[in-house]
Formats: C-alpha cells, structure tokens, sequence
C-alpha cells in the first residue's frame, strides 16, 4: 500500500459520539507501552503522526486515522496501566466495547503483544474478550527486533499458547524498527476490505 495521505480526523473521548465512517474500519489494541503508536506509524510510513510516548497510558481517547481516503485506522486506549484509577478504566472498557459493538464498518481487530514476553492477565482478558465480540482477533507480536533471530519460534509459540490461539489464528511479528511484518499486516487488510 502507497500512502499517499494519512491524517488524524476523529477524536472520541468517553462521551464522544463515534463518528459513522462508510469506510472500513481497523481498530489496534494493546496494553500501554507495547508500541501501537509505533506500529500505526510504521505501517503510515510516517515519524509522528500517531503520538509515541515514554510514558504509558498516553492514549486516552479513541482515535480515527484517515488513510488514503480508503481506510480508518482506530486507535484504542491502551489497557492494564496502574496510575489510572478503576472508575477512569471502566469508563474506557465501556466505551471500547460500546465502539466494537456499534462499528458497522469494523473488518478487523488487531491485538498488539511484546514477543519478549508471556502475554500478560490482561492481554489474555483482552483476546478473550475481543471474541466475546464477534471478532478474531489477529495478534502482531510487537519489538520483534529486541530478540534474538533464532529465538523467533520458540516466542511466538509462547504467545499462542499463552493466548489459546486456534491454529488458523493470526499471528504476525513485527518490528518498528527494520518494518519487518509490515507488507503482511497490510495484505491480510486489503484481503479483509476484499480490495
């Protein structure tokens, strides 16, 4: 994919009404600090235009990304951050459930784990719950390019058992750094969208 254009269009906050796109839809979950904001550039061929962070819990908010006049990329308040209170957590659970259920232009779900380590308690609730949704979730194991080559196999294992993948699930490595994984994430969209 050539992106010719990519822009943040929709901010919704917890009160937000969510805007009715007639374009299809991909929203990208993940705990806090795990790179969304770093994939979501890296697959933008752009710096900065999703805000990275050193500090967790920086999305707040839902965000729309206009891509190419085709596509909307939905970003999704990251999960599991300590500082924030429960009510404040709740209130974002709900409201990333009430966009999954409301989204009619959704065609997929994609969960962001660190293949450096087992999926934690909330990205296993946070799979299991996508499925209560109605999607399957697809998981990109994010910094692929802090391990070691050889390593690879036996992390992605890891993840798909700590997860319960089926075989047919998805699971893509990506790295921010070299792009590796990028080309995939991007077929199996425009597979998905039947462009």
């Amino acid at each position: 994919m050539i992106i010719k254009r990519a822009e943040l269009e929709t901010v919704c906050g917890i009160t937000s009404t969510f805007p009715e796109n007639i374009h299809p839809e991909f929203a990208f979950a993940g705990k806090s600090n795990v790179g969304k904001s770093s994939l979501i550039n890296g697959l933008l061929n752009r710096k900065s235009l999703a805000r990275t962070s050193s500090q967790p819990g920086k999305t707040q908010t839902v965000n729309f990304y206009h891509v190419n006049d085709q596509l909307y990329f939905v970003d999704l308040p990251g999960y599991g951050y300590t500082k924030v209170a429960v009510e404040v957590k709740e209130k974002w659970g709900k409201m990333v459930e009430r966009y999954l259920k409301g989204s009619k232009m959704l065609k997929g779900v994609f969960l962001l784990v660190d293949i450096r380590h087992e999926p934690s308690s909330n990205d296993k609730t946070m799979y299991e719950w996508i499925l209560y949704q109605g999607y399957r979730p697809i998981v990109i194991a994010t910094k692929l390019d802090k391990i070691n080559r050889s390593q690879v196999g036996k992390h992605v294992k890891m993840i798909r058992t700590g997860l319960a993948m089926e075989p047919r699930d998805i699971l893509i490595p990506f790295s921010a750094l070299t792009k590796q994984g990028r080309e995939e994430i991007w077929q199996l969209m425009e597979q998905l969208t039947g462009e």
